[in-house]
C-alpha cells in the first residue's frame, strides 16, 4: 500500500498506485426521491460491484480498477455495511420526500458506525462548525470507570471520536435540517489538549482512540472533579446512572467529639456537606488508603480538600478501630490540635483539655541537669535527659533506644536524680546488670540511696521504708516472685533496663511488669525490635499503655501489614506514632565522640573432609524432613527445620560439635588460634563470643593446652562471680574473655578490650551488635576491631545475608522505611535446601590429616 514501484505483470513499465477505501452508504437525490446505496468517498458503486459487495465473504478481496488513472482501490466492506445493503435490497432503497426527515435521523445514527454521504437537499443548509468537547463517563459495579473524550461538531448532533467517522454531520432543525463538514485535524488537536488538561496519566488506554479505563473509582472521580474546574467546561455525559460529586470539603466541615475511655479516648464525629454526612471512621479509612474521594452512598462521593486530607491522614496514624468504636491515644493531641486550629470543631471534656495543656507546657520545659550528677553529659546525653524529663512532666512513657555503649544508664541516673524528691524509684534489670547499676550510681549519682533487692535481709521491711531519694534495684526474676507486694506500692519513677526482656507478652514477667504502679515509666533498650513487631508493642504496653492500644488493634493496623509487606504506608505511619516516644541515636550519629570501629569478616575454608561431612549432614537432614513431612504439623515442621539448621551451624564450627567422636580437625578453630597468637603478639586483648557454650568448651581445651589465660562467663555463672570476673578483666591483663553470646549481650562494660571475635554468627545481627558494644562504647578511648569468623559455603554465609533482612525490619519501624518481617517455614527450608559452592570451587581446599 503506497509503494512507489508497483506495476502490472503484463507491463512492468506501467506503474500502479494502490489505495484503500472504506465502503459506506451514499444517498442521491433523483427528482425528490432519495436513493440509498453503497459507495466510496461520496460516489455510488457500479451495480455489478454493489452486488459483489453485498454477497462477498469476509475473506474475499474486493477492489476497483481505474485504468485511466492507473489506481487500484482496495475496498474495505465490513459486515455492518453488508448487512445494511442486504436490508436495503429486501425492503427497498428509495425514499420519497415525506420520509426524508425520518431518513435523516436514521442515517445520522448510522454515521457513527459507517461512512454516510447525503445530498444537500437532505442535508439542508450548510452552517459553521460549533465544536463542543464531550467527556462521557461510565461507572461499573466493580469500581472501574470508563472515560471517553468525544467531540460534538454541532449542537444536538451526535458525538464522534475526534478525527474519525463521517466527515459530514447533519442535524434536524424543526421540519428541516442543517449540516457542516468536520475538520478532523482541529478535532484531534482539541482532544489532545483536553486529554493533557485532565488527570488521565494513571488510566489504561483502550483500543478506541481517546478512550480510557480506570481500575478504581478514584481515577474517574479525579477526572470528574477536573472537568468542573476547566474553562471552558466540557459537556459531561453518563452512560447509566450518573455519579454525584460534592466538592472540596474543608476542615470547618468536620466535627470531632472526644470521650474519656480508660487509657484512651473514644472519638466520634464526621463531615457534613450539602446535607450529607460521612462518619469519621469512613473518612479515616479513606485517608489510610490515600483516597481523595470518599463514598457517601452508592452514587455519591465527597471530595476531601487537600489540607483536610493531610490532617485526616495524620489522625489516621493514631486512631484504632476497637469493639468499643474508634479510639485515639495521647499521641493524637498535636494532630487534633492542628485540626482544630485549621477550623474543625473539636468537642472534648476537661480530661482531654488538661492533657493538651500538659503536653504543650512540656514543650516549653527546659530541664536543668541536677547538681548531684558527678559527670558531664555529652550533648546527645543531655538531649536524652531533657526528652525523658519532658515526657515525665505530662505523664507519658517512653523508650530510650540508643545504640549499646552510648550511656543510656547515665542518662537514666540523671532522671532519677532530677525526680528523687518525688518519691522512691524502681529499676528493673537482668541480674548481671543490676550490679552495674549499683556501681554506676555510686560513681555518678552518689546522693541516691541505692538498694539491691536481692541483698536485702528483710525484703518486706525494705519495701516499707522506701521514700524519696531511694532507688530499689530489682532483677526480673525477683519481680515475678514478689509482684504481689511490689504491685501495692507506687513509685515516682520505674525504669526497665534491657527491656527487650519483656518482649514476650505471654509471659508472667510481662504481666508482672504491667502490674507495677508508677508516675513515670520508661525503658532502656538498644534493641527494642529484634524479630517482630509484637516485641515493640509489648514494650509500650508496659511503659505507656495508652500509645499503641490493644494487641488486636495494633496487629491489624501495623504489625500484619508491615510484616507481610502488603502496605507500604504502614511502617512510616507507625514511625510517626512512635517518634515522640522513642528516642534512638546510633553510633554513626555520634561517631565524633567515639573511637573508630572496624568490622572484618574472616572467611574460613573447610578442608575437603569437613566439607564432605557437612554436605552429607545437610542432605541427610533434607531426606529426613521429606520422609517425616506427612506426619508433621506446620509448627512441628518449623521446629525440626530450625533444629537441622542448628546442627549444620555447629558442624560449620567444629566436626566434634556435630559428632562428638569425630577425629577431624576444625579449620575454624585453627584460624581462631592463629588470630589469637597474632593479637597477643601485638598486645591486644579480646572478647570472644559464641552462641554455643559447647563451642567455647572446645576453645578452652586448646587455650588450656597452650597455657593461654582467659576469663570465662556464660548463663550459668553466678551473679557475684560474674561481677568479679568482669572486674578482673577490666583491671588485670588477661588477654581473652570468653563469653556466651546471650549471657554477655548486655550489662557488661568491657572497655579494656580493643578486639571482639565472633566465633559463629547469630540469626539476629542486633544480638551480635550488642555483644560488640561491650567494648565499643562510651569510655572506650582506643579503636576497636570486630572479627567475624564465617565458614564459606555453609549456613553461616546464608545467615550473614539474612542480617540485612533483619536490619531492614528495624529500620522500617524506627526510621519509617518499608520492610517485611519474619522468615516463613518455607524460607527456612530454602536455607537448608540451597547447596552453596564448596570451598574447592572458589579457592583451593585446605586438606588436613
Amino acid at each position: 500500500m503506497g509503494h512507489p514501484r508497483i506495476h502490472l505483470d503484463e507491463n512492468p513499465d506501467l506503474l500502479v498506485r494502490i489505495e484503500r477505501a472504506k465502503v459506506g452508504l451514499v444517498a442521491e437525490d433523483r427528482d425528490g426521491v432519495v436513493i440509498v446505496s453503497a459507495g466510496v468517498d461520496g460516489a455510488m458503486l457500479p451495480a455489478a460491484m454493489l452486488e459483489r459487495v453485498r454477497k462477498a465473504q469476509p475473506e474475499e478481496g474486493l477492489y476497483i480498477w481505474d485504468e485511466s488513472q492507473r489506481v487500484l482501490t482496495v475496498l474495505d466492506a465490513g459486515p455492518e455495511v453488508r448487512a445494511l445493503l442486504s436490508a436495503l435490497n429486501r425492503h427497498g432503497n428509495s425514499f420519497p420526500p415525506e420520509s426524508h426527515v425520518a431518513l435523516l435521523d436514521q442515517l445520522s445514527k448510522l454515521s457513527l458506525r459507517v461512512p454516510v454521504a447525503l445530498p444537500r437537499s437532505v442535508l439542508g443548509e450548510s452552517v459553521p462548525l460549533r465544536y463542543a468537547p464531550v467527556v462521557r463517563m461510565e461507572a461499573h459495579a466493580s469500581g472501574a470507570v470508563r472515560v471517553e473524550l468525544r467531540t460534538r461538531p454541532l449542537p444536538d448532533s451526535p458525538t464522534f471520536i475526534p478525527g474519525e467517522g463521517a466527515r459530514d454531520v447533519h442535524v434536524r432543525r424543526g421540519t428541516g435540517a442543517v449540516h457542516a463538514v468536520r475538520d478532523f485535524v482541529q478535532e484531534r488537536d482539541a482532544a489532545e489538549l483536553l486529554q493533557a488538561r485532565l488527570p488521565l496519566d494513571t488510566a489504561e488506554p483502550e483500543e478506541l482512540p481517546f478512550t480510557f479505563r480506570f481500575t478504581s473509582a478514584q481515577g474517574g472521580l479525579a477526572v470528574l472533579s477536573a472537568c468542573v474546574e476547566l474553562e471552558p467546561k466540557p459537556e459531561l455525559e453518563w452512560v447509566g446512572a450518573p455519579v454525584r460529586l460534592f466538592h472540596a470539603a474543608a476542615p470547618p466541615a468536620l466535627k470531632v467529639i472526644l470521650e474519656r475511655k480508660r487509657d484512651w479516648f473514644g472519638v466520634l464525629g464526621g463531615l457534613s456537606v450539602e446535607g450529607e454526612r460521612v462518619e469519621l471512621a469512613r473518612l479515616l479509612d479513606a485517608a489510610r488508603r490515600k483516597e481523595r474521594f470518599v463514598q457517601v452512598d452508592s452514587t455519591s462521593y465527597v471530595e476531601i480538600e487537600g489540607a483536610l486530607r493531610e490532617h485526616l491522614e495524620r489522625l489516621a496514624d493514631h486512631a484504632h478501630a476497637t469493639r468499643h468504636g474508634l479510639e485515639v491515644g495521647p499521641s493524637a493531641v498535636e494532630t487534633l490540635t492542628a485540626l482544630e486550629d485549621a477550623g474543625a470543631e473539636v468537642e472534648a471534656d476537661k480530661t482531654w483539655q488538661s492533657l493538651v495543656e500538659r503536653i504543650f507546657a512540656a514543650k516549653e520545659l527546659k530541664p536543668r541537669v541536677p547538681s548531684g550528677l558527678k559527670t558531664a553529659l555529652r550533648d546527645y546525653q543531655l538531649e536524652g535527659f531533657r526528652w525523658l524529663t519532658r515526657l515525665a512532666s505530662w505523664g507519658a512513657g517512653g523508650v530510650l533506644a540508643d545504640d549499646m555503649g552510648l550511656g543510656k544508664t547515665v542518662q537514666a541516673l540523671t532522671v532519677l536524680l532530677d525526680r528523687s524528691k518525688l518519691g522512691p524509684a524502681l529499676v528493673l534489670a537482668p541480674t548481671s546488670v543490676a550490679f552495674n547499676w549499683m556501681d554506676e550510681a555510686k560513681r555518678f549519682a552518689p546522693s541516691l540511696r541505692m538498694t539491691l533487692f536481692s541483698d536485702a535481709a528483710d525484703r518486706g521491711r525494705t519495701l516499707e521504708q522506701l521514700g524519696p531519694k531511694d532507688v530499689l534495684v530489682l532483677s526480673y526474676g525477683l519481680l515475678t516472685r514478689d509482684i504481689e507486694r511490689l504491685s501495692k506500692l507506687r513509685f515516682s519513677t520505674i525504669i526497665f533496663d534491657e527491656a527487650q526482656t519483656l518482649k514476650n507478652a505471654t509471659t508472667h514477667r510481662f504481666r508482672a511488669a504491667r502490674a507495677l504502679q508508677g508516675d513515670f515509666k520508661f525503658a532502656l533498650s538498644g534493641t527494642p525490635l529484634e524479630n517482630h513487631l509484637g516485641e515493640l508493642w509489648s514494650l509500650f504496653a508496659v511503659v505507656f499503655s495508652g500509645l499503641l492500644g490493644s494487641w488486636e488493634a495494633f496487629r491489624s493496623r501495623f504489625a500484619a501489614p508491615i510484616e507481610r509487606g502488603v502496605d507500604p504506608t504502614a511502617a512510616p505511619a507507625l514511625a510517626r506514632v512512635l517518634q515522640p516516644f522513642l528516642l534512638r541515636r546510633t553510633k554513626a550519629q555520634v561517631e565524633a565522640q567515639l573511637p573508630p570501629r572496624t568490622d572484618i569478616r574472616v572467611p574460613i575454608v573447610l578442608s575437603s573432609e569437613e566439607w564432605a561431612l557437612y554436605e552429607d549432614a545437610r542432605l541427610a537432614a533434607l531426606s529426613d524432613l521429606e520422609t517425616r513431612k506427612p506426619k508433621m504439623k506446620e509448627q512441628e515442621r518449623r521446629i525440626e527445620i530450625l533444629a537441622a539448621l542448628t546442627r549444620l551451624r555447629l558442624l560449620a564450627s567444629h566436626p566434634r560439635l556435630y559428632d562428638a567422636g569425630s577425629k577431624l580437625e576444625s579449620a575454624k578453630l585453627e584460624r581462631f588460634m592463629e588470630l589469637v597468637r597474632e593479637l597477643r603478639a601485638e598486645g591486644h586483648r579480646a572478647l570472644v563470643f559464641s552462641q554455643f557454650t559447647s563451642h567455647l568448651a572446645l576453645v578452652r581445651e586448646v587455650l588450656d593446652a597452650e597455657g593461654i589465660d582467659y576469663e570465662y562467663l556464660d548463663g550459668q555463672t553466678p551473679a557475684g562471680a560474674r561481677a568479679e570476673r568482669v572486674r578482673a578483666f577490666q583491671e588485670g591483663d588477661v588477654p581473652l574473655f570468653l563469653i556466651s553470646l546471650k549471657a554477655g549481650g548486655f550489662g557488661l562494660n568491657l572497655t579494656a578490650a580493643t578486639t571482639v571475635i565472633h566465633l559463629d554468627p547469630w540469626w539476629n545481627p542486633a544480638v551480635e551488635d550488642q555483644a560488640s558494644d561491650r567494648a565499643h562504647r562510651i569510655g572506650q578511648e582506643r579503636p576497636v576491631t570486630v572479627y567475624r569468623l564465617v565458614t564459606r559455603g555453609t549456613i553461616e554465609e546464608q545467615m550473614l545475608s539474612l542480617h540485612e533482612h533483619k536490619r531492614a525490619l528495624v529500620a522500617g519501624v524506627l526510621e519509617g522505611k518499608d520492610a517485611a518481617g519474619r522468615l516463613s517455614t518455607q524460607e527456612l527450608l530454602g536455607l537448608l535446601s540451597q547447596r552453596l559452592a564448596p570451598p574447592g570451587e572458589e579457592e583451593g581446599p585446605r586438606t588436613r590429616h
